[in-house]
């Protein structure tokens, strides 16, 4: 069940102050890598291994060198000084570039996930989740433990996460009035159509007048939890520099942001015993046309009903609407309705964990943002596709306003931003 309550960010009982501090931002000299397009990239966690090496071959500066330096370096022990090397010579040879000034930087995106436009500050860490930014799902050690020692060895946030707020105020128009009528400071277009924008706010009143609009506001991590918690361990370290963290802040008032579903795969899961043993606790539908039929078939469904889809090459299943018994057995009984019959919820813990015996864990449950990589990734192991449904961003916002967190890769929000534009550096503030 993915329920949706009337949305509306929550504003009670925010400790603390909902705040993007300016800083001098790292960014690549035209003359020096050409094309602002050959630098940049998606997210870490959105690219897969083939387009990584694609993006590393774009351009010798392509960003993706620093955020998965395992490309450059395959022993896992020195990956981290490598990427820490990388930087430190596209800095001595003129590449990147630090701005003379401390900015917040305007940043557009158009293309087909969607249009967006926010200011990318160093947010400032609350010092506890009932503060002004709001998680909603849980992490992965290993992802957290990942991005830390990348952020600790190269002294930099090479990317930002993605925040999401109720604005509608002067910062908002502020965004709009330079997007709409200033230069920008760096265009590109990337090859999957999207345009991208970069402007750079530096006025002391303008930046006075976005602190305190921003001030009082509640803020919603939409992308990047694990860069999040990263920053948080960072800034326990007390390293100078690590209690902000780099972050786009979007005005859901002006560009609200898509929530869909991110998928799972089961590797080495026997099918045909799985969807029976499905079939004594859920009721399980075969559906033809393969995953495309049953993905229409979830949207047919009611956010009030539980629902997913297995899928196995061309055979499709819905599988819905668990026993109340099952539920009772196998999830806590001290969460909201809300998060104990969402479909992520019931898959991990009731469906894979107790139905099908299958760990949760990152090794065990895989995640997709693509329908069709996900079958196919489960053909190719021996396993089973699972296809979820978006959750309504109202029930997002409901439980991390509750301060629970939602199972792991619960939500993509889209657009997500490009990596590359601007950079940040701890020390540099």
């Amino acid at each position: 069940m993915n329920p949706a309550p009337d949305a509306a960010f929550p504003r009670a009982d925010v400790q603390g102050r909902l705040s993007l501090v300016p800083f001098r931002g790292l960014r690549f000299d035209r003359a020096k890598v050409g094309d602002p397009a050959a630098v940049i990239s998606p997210p870490y966690d959105m690219i897969d291994p083939i387009q990584a090496h694609r993006l590393a071959l774009s351009g010798t500066h392509n960003v993706v060198r620093l955020t998965l330096p395992e490309l450059d370096e395959p022993d896992p022990r020195l990956k981290y000084r490598r990427a820490a090397r990388t930087l430190r010579e596209w800095r001595e040879e003129g590449a990147l570039v630090l701005d003379p000034l401390p900015a917040l930087y305007v940043y557009e995106q158009t293309g087909p996930a969607g249009h967006q436009r926010g200011l990318i500050g160093a947010l400032e860490l609350p010092a506890d989740d009932a503060g002004p930014v709001l998680p909603h799902e849980d992490v992965v050690d290993g992802v957290v433990a990942d991005r830390q020692a990348l952020m600790h060895a190269t002294g930099a946030n090479p990317e930002p996460i993605l925040l999401t707020y109720e604005g509608g105020g002067p910062a908002s128009d502020l965004v709009e009035q330079y997007a709409g009528g200033c230069e920008p400071l760096v265009e590109a277009a990337t090859a999957d159509g999207t345009h991208h924008r970069l402007w750079s706010i530096t006025d002391p009143r303008e930046l006075a007048v976005i602190a305190r609009d921003l001030a009082p506001r509640r803020s919603l991590i939409a992308d990047g939890h694990h860069r999040y918690a990263a920053y948080q361990r960072l800034a326990a370290l007390g390293r100078p520099g690590s209690d902000r963290g780099l972050a786009l802040l979007v005005d859901s008032k002006r560009h609200a942001l898509r929530v869909r579903g991110i998928h799972r795969w089961i590797p080495d899961l026997p099918v045909a015993a799985a969807i029976a043993a499905a079939a004594e606790f859920f009721t399980v539908t075969p559906v033809s046309g393969g995953y495309r039929a049953a993905l229409d078939e979830l949207d047919r469904i009611g956010p009030e009903r539980v629902a997913m889809a297995a899928v196995d090459r061309q055979r499709a299943w819905i599988i819905a609407d668990p026993k109340p018994e099952l539920v009772a057995e196998s999830i806590p009984g001290d969460r909201p309705e809300s998060w104990r019959l969402l479909d992520a919820t019931v898959l991990h813990l009731a469906l894979a964990r107790t139905v099908w015996k299958v760990p949760d864990t990152a090794d065990h449950i895989r995640f997709d943002h693509d329908a069709r990589n996900a079958v196919i990734e489960a053909q190719r192991h021996h396993g089973l596709a699972v296809l979820l449904r978006p959750v309504a961003e109202a029930t997002v916002l409901d439980l991390a306003a509750a301060g629970v967190r939602m199972p792991r890769k619960s939500t993509a929000f889209a657009p997500k931003p490009a990596t590359g534009l601007v950079l940040r550096l701890l020390d540099a503030d």
